[in-house]
């Protein structure tokens, strides 16, 4: 079995959140390959379900974003599982809206979600990073993240979370390559071979300058012969 986890915080007040961006994308997956409803369990809200023959438990903490790492520990614990079996789905300021990366073990990075499962499970867990952007200045980064999306990010959120909608199965089989070129489908799809170019404009055409006939020549033999000699 495998725990996937969305961080995030409970709450209408923060569903449309930037930090609840992690809770999007597993109520994504839920909803789209037929998960069981969501109970409750694990101090969160949690969905069982297959994915390509691979059993998945999704968990969304609602311990709040600071103490997701009670919920989770308590998950894992209950499930006898390591923390090589985890993957937490979370918010990612340093990476660009729409940009999604997988990650293996490693920091928190001053994420507050990631902090508390580091301090309950240690830092061997895998991630999926989902890019939000950043406001551009540190001080700015707690009020951005606890923002909802803006109106001008609608599509682009829509396409990451059918892309990892997608994509899902191929990460649960552990092969984060497909993964990401599910995401990458849906994010920046190519362009179709059969489209026609653009035909190039023809150049304009330059009417020809009229061309003069040379006058006919009316002079007798003699005088072409004097002519020749003046």
């Amino acid at each position: 079995m495998q725990l996937w986890v969305g961080l995030g915080n409970p709450g209408a007040k923060y569903a449309g959140n930037r930090h609840n961006i992690g809770w999007m994308a597993v109520e994504r997956i839920a909803a789209d390959h037929g998960f069981a409803p969501w109970r409750s369990k694990f101090q969160g809200q949690i969905s069982e379900g297959n994915l390509d023959g691979e059993k998945v438990l999704l968990l969304k903490p609602e311990t709040f974003m600071n103490l997701s790492g009670q919920s989770v520990g308590e998950a894992m614990r209950f499930y006898k599982l390591d923390s090589t079996d985890v993957t937490v789905w979370h918010d990612e300021i340093d990476l660009a809206p729409a940009k999604v990366r997988v990650k293996a073990g490693g920091g928190h990075a001053g994420h507050n979600g990631l902090r508390s499962v580091h301090q309950h499970i240690g830092p061997h867990y895998d991630r999926v990073r989902l890019g939000v952007g950043h406001p551009g200045h540190k001080d700015r980064v707690p009020g951005y993240v606890l923002s909802d999306f803006a109106k001008a990010d609608a599509d682009w959120l829509d396409d990451v979370l059918r892309g990892v909608s997608d994509g899902a199965p191929h990460l649960a089989k552990g092969d984060s390559g497909k993964f990401l070129n599910a995401v990458a489908l849906r994010v920046a799809p190519p362009r179709s071979s059969t489209t026609a170019p653009k035909p190039k404009a023809e150049p304009k055409a330059v009417p020809a300058e009229p061309q003069t006939q040379p006058d006919a020549d009316t002079r007798n033999p003699l005088q072409k012969l004097v002519d020749r000699f003046r």
